[in-house]
């Protein structure tokens, strides 16, 4: 039978991005790691956005978004900000410095600090990818806001995600496995190889084992 390791994935290559949506007086953004050129005839860009996000609701009814190219110089604060809540419930630029954004000509904003270019695009298609939905859109603007080197996930691994902290012990006996970079609790003597922390979207390899 054929290998299945999954930490292969983390052997492709993703760049980081912001992507934000408008619906009515409501403002929204998630981080994603999937947006493509995939055409210059006419030029075509793909961004896949998990059902789970708000903002892909948005987008389904608008049909209209931006993506914020995230650089080497933004903080962990971007990411918290965007990556770890949902703006189901709470206001993700309810007290986000109005320096850091500026709102473009669709009436979306996109991101400033910590980002080197954005695009506003336009869907032209969907494909349902189950979990993700595609969009197939066309650039109405885009520009260049920086000369700092674009992010990767792998430099946001290694650089601007917080290390691993000491696991730690309490004496009740009970297994749970702590997500290291937003604190969510799976209790459970053993936790699945393709475990997905459901509040940060890291893997089984950010979980740290404790015992109470």
């Amino acid at each position: 039978m054929a290998e299945m390791n999954t930490k292969a994935m983390y052997k492709l290559s993703y760049g980081l991005f912001v992507c934000t949506a408008v619906k009515g007086d409501k403002k929204n953004g998630c981080i994603i790691n999937t947006a493509i050129q995939v055409a210059s005839e006419p030029n075509r860009i793909s961004v896949a956005v998990n059902k789970a996000n708000f903002t892909h609701d948005m987008i389904k009814e608008t049909k209209e978004m931006n993506i914020s190219v995230i650089s080497k110089e933004a903080t962990f604060d971007l990411f918290k900000r965007f990556g770890f809540q949902s703006g189901r419930d709470v206001d993700k630029f309810a007290d986000f410095p109005a320096a850091s954004y500026k709102t473009a000509e669709n009436g979306i904003p996109y991101i400033t600090e910590g980002t080197n270019a954005y695009f506003s695009l336009k869907v032209a298609q969907e494909v349902d990818l189950g979990s993700h939905t595609l969009f197939i859109c066309e650039p109405t603007c885009m520009t260049v806001l920086s000369d700092a080197s674009s992010c990767t996930y792998e430099f946001y691994q290694s650089e601007i995600k917080p290390k691993p902290q000491a696991v730690g012990t309490t004496p009740k006996g009970e297994t749970v496995w702590r997500c290291m970079i937003c604190g969510y609790e799976y209790v459970g003597e053993d936790l699945p190889d393709d475990f997905i922390c459901p509040i940060c979207k890291h893997g089984k390899d950010d979980f740290e084992k404790i015992v109470r």
